[in-house]
């Protein structure tokens, strides 16, 4: 079995500038974002392992909050999805993989969860 380290940021609510309908066009909406990176691994982690062994978890909140430009629209949630994919592997090289789950939240009627999962891994 291999072992694997996955870092996780779940549930953060992002205004972007998304859409493809009018109304959807001219404002921000609320997006719930959920990363998930996947790491290399070190050997071991003593109490006294260094941060640079792993990644800080802050980089992945950065990456779906401050890293999205806020004067960008993006006519789809996956444009945002890959954005956010993209800033993570330009970060650091030990991200193998990323998973971003989106959810439009104006577009819930019920509570039920609307969106798109992208998981890419490193080429």
């Amino acid at each position: 079995m291999t072992d694997i380290l996955w870092l996780e940021v779940d549930g953060l609510t992002v205004q972007v500038l998304t859409g493809i309908y009018s109304e959807e066009t001219h404002l921000p909406q609320p997006l719930r974002i959920s990363v998930r990176a996947k790491l290399a691994m070190a050997d071991h982690y003593d109490p006294t392992t260094p941060l640079s062994a792993s990644k800080n978890y802050m980089h992945l909140k950065f990456a779906a909050t401050d890293g999205i430009p806020k004067d960008v629209h993006f006519v789809l949630i996956e444009s945002v999805a890959d954005h956010i994919i993209d800033t993570l592997f330009l970060q650091d090289d030990k991200v193998e993989e990323v998973e971003v789950k989106i959810v439009k939240l104006a577009i819930a009627e019920e509570g039920e969860q609307i969106g798109i999962t992208m998981r890419r891994a490193r080429k």
